[in-house]
C-alpha cells in the first residue's frame, strides 16, 4: 500500500473532530461524502421507479 492509498479515508464519521485533519484530508472527506451522497440518491431513485412500476402494475 502506498502513501496515497493511506492518506485516503474509508470512512467518516458525522460530528467527529476535524481539528487535527490537514486541508487535504478534509478535501478527501468530502468526495467521499459526495460519492456516498451520490449512491444513495442513486438508491433513492432505483426504489422511486420500482414503486411506480408496482403502482403500475396494480392499477385497473
Amino acid at each position: 500500500m502506498d502513501d496515497e492509498e493511506r492518506s485516503k479515508p474509508r470512512s467518516h464519521e458525522v460530528g467527529m473532530v476535524l481539528d487535527t485533519l490537514s486541508v487535504e484530508e478534509l478535501h478527501d472527506r468530502i468526495a467521499l461524502l459526495e460519492a456516498e451522497i451520490a449512491r444513495l440518491r442513486q438508491a433513492i431513485d432505483a426504489k422511486g421507479s420500482s414503486r411506480k412500476a408496482a403502482e403500475a402494475a396494480f392499477k385497473f
